[in-house]
């Protein structure tokens, strides 16, 4: 998924606006969007934001509120019976927590009778400070683990921090949860999200914001935003010239299947290769079932 848009969960007229966007998939926020006084009435509009969602072509995600505040119970009862694609969980301190919000869905899915394991887990894996000594745990989290995504206006708070950025760059405390983030991810096998750009009116900031995050490896970016969508969807699509790249990498050690270096014009490419080929063909094949 390129582009995930958070929609605060107590406004269906948000929801509304969001679905006639062209972002990949939704997460309704019934967390940090929703005051404490308003939580019973946006569990009770997340609802109605869920009921129509298998005959549309997005993917809606929850985010519910963090295991150590008592409520995630709560939204887990208001929503499971909807089947949402998948659960975003905020302040995730390491694996043990994935495994945790397994094991309810795992019980939720029996009482609503959904298949075991259809719902996904995003864990949001660097909003603490203790979170950050957990990002190589997420090899061990389980098979419901579908992606880590990485924020830092709460890491911002948990540390003790006046800002997060010099010049709209990111300072080192954070640039390092970024770079574990990815680690982490990779080393578990699931997709990797970076965080939003808060700065709604900046979409220079927006586009290279996400030049600099697909470069490195991310597998697409939430924004808080409608206008950040399209920025974001077109940066993470492969271009043209990528596809024809990845097609002539494969033909070429389709040529030589038992090669472990190929030439290709004039340069020599191996394995790595053409494991970053078939991702990009895989991410384009995606991206048209969409």
């Amino acid at each position: 998924m390129r582009s995930m848009l958070f929609v605060p969960a107590d406004s269906l007229r948000k929801f509304e606006s969001a679905m006639r966007t062209e972002a990949d998939s939704l997460i309704i926020d019934l967390e940090d969007s929703v005051a404490m006084s308003r939580k019973v009435q946006a569990r009770l509009d997340t609802q109605e934001m869920l009921r129509g969602q298998h005959s549309n072509a997005k993917f809606l995600f929850v985010r519910v509120n963090a295991l150590d505040t008592g409520m995630t119970l709560q939204d887990l009862t208001a929503v499971m019976s909807f089947r949402p694609y998948g659960i975003v969980l905020p302040k995730c301190q390491s694996a043990d927590d994935v495994k945790t919000l397994s094991l309810y869905l795992d019980a939720f899915e029996v009482m609503v009778g959904a298949p075991i394991g259809s719902t996904r887990i995003l864990a949001i894996v660097t909003e603490t400070a203790s979170s950050l000594f957990g990002l190589g745990t997420y090899k061990d989290a389980g098979p419901r683990l579908w992606g880590m995504m990485w924020g830092a206006e709460d890491l911002s708070a948990s540390i003790g921090a006046s800002t997060n950025r010099n010049d709209g760059r990111w300072l080192d405390p954070y640039l390092m949860a970024r770079s574990l983030c990815l680690a982490g991810a990779a080393a578990a096998g699931v997709a990797v999200i970076d965080t939003v750009e808060t700065d709604i009116g900046d979409l220079d900031r927006v586009r290279s914001a996400s030049v600099e995050a697909r470069r490195d490896g991310f597998t697409g970016k939430a924004v808080i935003h409608p206008k950040h969508v399209d920025v974001v969807n077109q940066l993470f699509s492969p271009t043209e010239e990528e596809r024809i790249w990845a097609q002539s990498v494969i033909k070429a050690f389709e040529a030589d299947p038992d090669a472990g270096v190929v030439r290709l014009g004039d340069m020599m490419i191996d394995k790595p290769h053409l494991r970053a080929a078939r991702r990009l063909l895989g991410l384009t094949d995606a991206i048209v079932a969409q």
